[in-house]
C-alpha cells in the first residue's frame, strides 16, 4: 500500500530559493528540484531533509534545526524537505524510492 503525502515541487530558481523561508509549516513535503544541498536560516521550525538521487531513491535523511547549513550530498538531484518528524512517520529511509504521481 502507497503512502500518499501533499507535495509541493520547487522547480524554478525563485521557488528553490524561498523554499519553507517565511512559513511557520508545511502540509505534506516540498521538493527542491534540482538541488543537493540546504540550509535552515531564517527558518522558523525544524524539518525533516531527504536527498534524493536522479531515481528519487532516498540517499540520506536528517533532521535541521533553523540556523544550520547542511551537507553538500554530491550524488542528490533533489532535496525533500517536510516538518520535523514526518519522514520518520512516513517511513522514508536510505533506500526508499519516492514516486511522485
Amino acid at each position: 500500500m502507497a503512502l500518499v503525502v501533499p507535495l509541493e515541487i520547487a522547480a524554478s530558481y525563485r521557488a528553490r530559493r524561498r523554499g519553507l523561508l517565511g512559513r511557520d509549516g508545511v502540509e505534506g513535503a516540498l521538493l527542491l528540484t534540482p538541488a543537493n544541498s540546504v540550509h535552515t536560516f531564517r527558518m522558523r521550525f525544524p524539518i525533516d531533509v531527504a536527498h534524493l538521487d536522479r531515481g528519487l531513491r532516498v540517499i540520506a535523511v536528517r533532521t535541521m534545526r533553523p540556523g544550520r547549513l547542511g551537507a553538500l550530498r554530491p550524488r542528490a538531484r533533489h532535496v525533500l524537505e517536510a516538518e520535523a518528524g514526518a519522514m520518520e512517520r512516513w517511513g522514508l529511509r536510505p533506500g526508499t524510492t519516492v514516486e511522485i504521481g
